[in-house]
């Protein structure tokens, strides 16, 4: 049984045709348009292409932005001028197989609970470093969506009162100072303030900028100054985690984003403040820590597999 999946991204669109493995039997990649009906117009040109070329039963769209609890209209998002908008009802309009709208880190950690890091346990939290901190919770082997369907938006929770204002509109949430965007600004300040930040400070004035990549090439070299951004970064992730445990109670964290390829060098840190942070501790069950698996692919697997659970879903009802 084949299905499309559909990630949409501030920059580009991503669509694959997943099978019932998780596999991607063929992909296609285009920019995201600024205009939303040209967006939904791409969308709608990807899947009609895969369609042409595969007998697909089911389309899964992965959106970063707040989706209704009927899986069906996008309340808000953050990179694209969605508001409000019945994205679901748009597509299927135009394409003749059910059509199911997520968020792209649900999507994507549901593709990491059942093709990756996640499989074969039942609880999950993924937490992905991007430019903010996303959020996934599979509980009792199934997405947790919650109420009103914007569940796991475990990166705007409050972290530290009265910090670093969020685009939120909140301010001291978790993903100012557990994301990729927090780590470049510590390795920021590191440099700004001398001994053990010489070598961002060189590598800043040589490049003009610390990208993440580029901390990241200092940390495996074993930079003092990087390691130490990342370990700050680590930290207030890892203590996070504490929190998630006793709320959630978890049996394992997935870490994905670009900075989770850093590895045990980003989970080491994680472990010892999740440790430190965890109620009980010593007296209870701990969660595992495991680096996600599917990277950039996941979001496309994850909606692709999300629809055709809808599917059955639907099915069992009728």
């Amino acid at each position: 049984m084949l299905r499309v999946g559909i990630d949409i991204g501030g920059t580009k669109i991503a669509g694959g045709v997943v099978d019932g493995e998780g596999r991607i039997i063929e992909k296609l990649r285009v920019s995201t348009p600024v205009d939303t009906t040209a967006l939904s117009d791409a969308v709608i040109d990807m899947v009609h292409h895969l369609g042409d070329r595969h007998e697909i039963v089911a389309v899964g769209v992965a959106a970063a932005g707040f989706i209704d609890r009927d899986q069906s209209t996008v309340i808000h998002a953050p990179n694209i001028a969605w508001e409000n908008e019945p994205l679901r009802a748009i597509l299927e309009a135009r394409i003749d197989v059910p059509v199911t709208i997520d968020n792209d880190a649900n999507a994507a950690g549901w593709a990491e609970f059942r093709y990756g890091a996640g499989r074969g346990f039942t609880d999950m939290v993924m937490l992905t470093m991007g430019t903010g901190v996303g959020g996934a919770v599979v509980i009792g082997g199934g997405l947790h969506r919650g109420g009103h369907g914007i569940a796991g938006e475990l990166g705007h929770t409050r972290f530290i009162r009265d910090g670093h204002p969020c685009g939120c509109g909140q301010s001291g949430c978790l993903e100012q100072y557990a994301s990729g965007r927090a780590l470049q600004r510590e390795a920021h300040a590191i440099a700004d303030d001398g001994g053990i930040g010489a070598g961002l400070a060189a590598l800043r004035t040589e490049t003009g900028a610390l990208e993440g990549p580029d901390i990241s090439r200092l940390v495996l070299a074993g930079d003092p100054g990087a390691i130490e951004a990342l370990h700050r970064v680590a930290t207030a992730l890892g203590e996070a985690c504490g929190g998630f445990q006793a709320v959630l109670d978890p049996e394992v964290f997935v870490i994905g984003g670009g900075v989770a390829q850093l590895g045990e060098a980003l989970l080491e840190p994680m472990r010892i403040a999740y440790d430190h942070s965890l109620p009980g501790y010593g007296e209870r069950h701990i969660a595992e820590f495991a680096i996600a698996q599917l990277g950039n692919d996941a979001g496309l697997i994850g909606a692709a597999d999300l629809a055709e659970a809808e599917i059955r879903t639907i099915e069992r009802i009728v």
